[in-house]
């Protein structure tokens, strides 16, 4: 039993420091940070007092309570995709209100009789 605590501990402070790391290189932004240290630091509070998972488990009336960091990874699991769905289609909404107002530009500049310079080509965006 212990080495199952010593290495969720270990899991859990090497997850931190993989998310500082990541946060420190600029590869993962405030509130997904806090996500994934709020994740680690689950971990390896459970892996220092697995105590806990029984206590939860009774509390909560599940009997078998090894199985509640699964049930709760699960929830948590689909409550993150839920968000990221969320998000990409509040961006993809944006970007569909963004080509519009550029058409509408692009149509209201030819109307003008002016033209676009050459650096805004839809080649050069890419």
């Amino acid at each position: 039993m212990l080495t199952g605590q010593i290495t969720s501990a270990i899991l859990g402070a090497a997850i931190a420091g993989a998310i500082l790391f990541l946060v420190r290189r600029d590869h993962l932004h405030g509130p997904y940070a806090l996500w994934w240290l709020g994740v680690a630091a689950a971990t390896f509070v459970l892996g220092v007092f697995p105590q806990v998972v029984v206590w939860m488990g009774n509390v909560t009336g599940i009997f078998y309570p090894p199985v509640l960091p699964i049930i709760v990874a699960v929830a948590l699991i689909l409550i993150r995709l839920l968000k990221l769905d969320i998000d990409r289609s509040r961006q993809e909404r944006q970007l569909r209100r963004l080509t519009q107002k550029l058409a509408i530009l692009e149509q209201e500049l030819d109307r003008l009789g002016g033209s676009l310079p050459a650096a805004s080509s839809d080649d050069e965006l890419d």
